[in-house]
Formats: C-alpha cells, structure tokens, sequence
C-alpha cells in the first residue's frame, strides 16, 4: 500500500486518481501508524516551499519521514514535494528535509513564471529503471517557478530545459523526485508512475 503523504497541500486527489488507474492501492494520510505501515510514500504537492515545511512540522510529519526514509522506506517527491527533499529553498530562505543534498534555486528573472504546461525530458541515465518505456524527450506537464540542483549530479536521470538545463527527474537510494506532475502527463507519466513503483518493489 501507498500513502500519499496529506500536510495541506493541493494536488493530493490527482495522484490518488492515478494510481487507482493503475490498480495500485493508496491511500491519502497524515496518520502516523498508516503511514509507518505502508510500503511506499509519495510526497505531492504545489505553492510555496515555507508553507510546505511549516505544515510538516506543524503535523510532525518531518521528523515521521526522517525516520521512515533513513530506515530504507521508498519515498516519492512530485514537484513541491521533490523540491522538499533538498537541503534549502531560496523560495522563502527555508530549510528542507534534507534528504538530498543541494538546494533548490528560482529560474532567472529574465524567464515568466512559473514555467506551467508541456516540456520535454532529456535522458541522462540511459540505463535507470525508471525510464523504461520512455522515449527521450517525451513531453511532461510543468508548473513551477524553482528548480533542484542536486550538489551530487551522478544522481540527476533527466533533465529539462527552461532558460537553462535543470534536474526534472532524480534517484538517490530509495529516493525519488520529479519535478513535474506525471500525473497529468497522460499515458507516457503514467509509465513513469508505474515505473517508479516497480522500481521501489525490487
């Protein structure tokens, strides 16, 4: 069982939609007990890194993934949600859950955004699990306005450009970001999703 991890940020009904698409049980939680049971933990979300940090520490949830995913439990982190596993966000100077090391920088000013809508993915490692059955440069659906740079690049998958090349898709151990929503990104996200459980499974 999957719990997508509930700290009062949107966006929680779409991947739960998509994984019941998928036949994949989950289940949307901020309990402690559902959440120490569960095999694989999917952190979602959109709006502003602070806010996020605020509310896993308002439910104690920082500490609850700290604990589960140092001891080797599978977590996926879907925009906010990846950008949430880093160090430090400049969104709002605010200090992460520190899974991965580096931090999450805003694009250019010289840039709109947030970047919203379809962009392509380029594959750096050709050879990871998560990328089978996706073709390089396939489309993926986009919104934000900051973007993780990973100080270890060895753990960046693929990567997109938007005024410059940036980490869309990262692995670290039982760690996974991406930074855009693969679950509005019809079949080919769908692919993702249902490689990167199939990945935590092994």
């Amino acid at each position: 069982m999957i719990a997508i991890i509930d700290y009062g940020i949107n966006n929680l009904d779409s991947i739960k939609n998509a994984l019941d698409k998928l036949s994949i049980p989950a289940v949307v939680t901020c309990d402690a007990t559902v959440i120490n049971q569960a095999r694989i933990l999917v952190l979602p979300g959109v709006g502003a890194a602070a806010t996020g940090m605020n509310n896993l520490k308002m439910l104690g949830l920082d500490k609850l993934l700290t604990s589960e995913v140092r001891n080797g439990k599978p977590l996926l982190g879907i925009c906010l949600g990846m950008q949430l596993l880093m160090d430090w966000s400049e969104e709002g100077n605010v200090h992460c859950l520190g899974f991965v090391d580096g931090i999450v920088e805003k694009f250019t000013d010289k840039l709109k955004v947030p970047q919203i809508g379809w962009n392509q993915m380029q594959i750096i490692d050709v050879q990871s699990p998560l990328l089978t059955d996706i073709p390089d440069t396939s489309d993926f659906y986009f919104v934000h306005s900051y973007f993780c740079n990973p100080d270890d690049k060895n753990v960046i998958v693929g990567t997109t450009i938007y005024g410059q090349p940036f980490c869309s898709i990262m692995k670290q151990d039982n760690i996974v970001g991406v930074q855009f929503h693969p679950e509005k990104s019809g079949k080919i996200g769908f692919q993702l999703l249902q490689n990167i459980i199939n990945y935590f499974l092994l």
